[in-house]
């Protein structure tokens, strides 16, 4: 990826430590439009950042790399462990000691995922080692180093499972990808190296929280919001846990969650949202700029989303003196079925609105 110069952080800094960053192919993820956001990014005045729905993590790591001050939230936990490992750390790294304990049995591992996802993604000894794994990385505590060996666990699920979704049960989607065949242990191990090479130092105070926006603390203050919620469409839905919802489990060893028996998945039942719905995005939009209205808002939306352009404009300027919106390309799915595959319905335009 090239970057043009940002005030404080040079073009080879950026791209250079922004290569590092753990790439992943989650629904959503603003990877493939990096320079994209960046060449709006560099132009704006501002040393605190909030990454409201930070997802992959990704746009974080970016701002991190341009040298700002970076709060990082979602409220999956899977993202947040991601975003706490290589955005909010700055120093720590994961051991090969810790590395080696984490793959031996643990004498009180539970068997929770043997016995209720037996057959459906993984096999029985691979289950197995993800019952053990889970005990002893809760054993960790809350640190730095328990959120990256979560997150390079998420990453080794997702590179064990064909197409990393959890929308179906079995392996019928095996393309013989070499990560496929790869072992469980050495995936992990794998994903530790990349995660504790993503770790850097920028010089400022960074954060991370797993929670709703609309309950962090509303003391904070940042001179900038990036917002970039699920995108409520009439062509897909924008379920982030229909398709993830083993990995938000497995970081959470399912506590607070219940499994939907009726459903062939073993999911949990939809985290609800105000931005999962099209009766009530608008609220959600309106509630968020009237929260930071004092600070400069980016958002991040997508041209066949609700609220359109227009309207999103629109309910922006009722907080902001000037809106501009810039415009990127883009084919944006995640989406590998023969129907998705070069459908124009994916073939959309990146909005960008900046309010100041």
């Amino acid at each position: 990826m090239a970057f043009h110069s940002d005030a404080t952080v040079g073009d080879n800094q950026i791209d250079g430590q922004l290569s590092r960053f753990p790439s992943s192919r989650y629904m959503g993820s603003k990877q493939a439009i990096l320079p994209f956001l960046h060449s709006v990014f560099r132009e704006l005045e501002f040393d605190t950042v909030l990454d409201a729905f930070s997802g992959s993590a990704v746009v974080s790591y970016l701002l991190k790399c341009m040298g700002k001050s970076v709060t990082s939230n979602d409220f999956l936990t899977f993202c947040y462990h991601t975003a706490r490992a290589c955005v909010a750390n700055s120093n720590l790294f994961l051991s090969e000691d810790i590395v080696s304990r984490i793959l031996q049995p643990h004498h009180q591992a539970d068997d929770f995922i043997r016995r209720n996802f037996s057959g459906l993604y993984f096999t029985d000894e691979e289950n197995y080692l993800l019952d053990n794994m889970t005990a002893h990385i809760r054993d960790l505590g809350s640190g730095y180093e328990q959120s990256i060996a979560y997150a390079a666990l998420t990453r080794a699920c997702l590179r064990k499972r064909p197409r990393g979704l959890f929308t179906y049960t079995g392996i019928r989607y095996d393309d013989g990808r070499r990560d496929l065949l790869k072992s469980f242990e050495q995936q992990f191990r794998d994903a530790v190296n990349i995660f504790n090479l993503a770790v850097f130092e920028n010089g400022k105070k960074n954060q991370a929280f797993n929670n709703s926006v609309f309950l962090l603390p509303e003391n904070a203050h940042y001179d900038l919001v990036y917002i970039d919620p699920p995108y409520v469409s009439p062509h897909s839905d924008n379920d982030y846990t229909r398709r993830y919802h083993f990995l938000e489990g497995l970081t959470r060893y399912w506590e607070g969650l219940e499994i939907n028996l009726n459903t062939s998945t073993r999911k949990f039942n939809r985290i609800p949202s105000l931005f999962d719905s099209k009766l009530t995005v608008f609220h959600g939009f309106e509630k968020l700029f009237e929260r930071y209205k004092e600070s400069k808002i980016v958002v991040s939306y997508s041209s066949n989303g609700i609220p359109n352009k227009d309207e999103l404009r629109s309910m922006l300027q009722k907080y902001k003196a000037k809106v501009d919106v810039f415009e990127y390309a883009h084919l944006y799915s995640s989406g590998t079925h023969s129907h998705k595959v070069g459908n124009n319905q994916n073939a959309v335009k990146e909005f960008l609105f900046v309010g100041r």
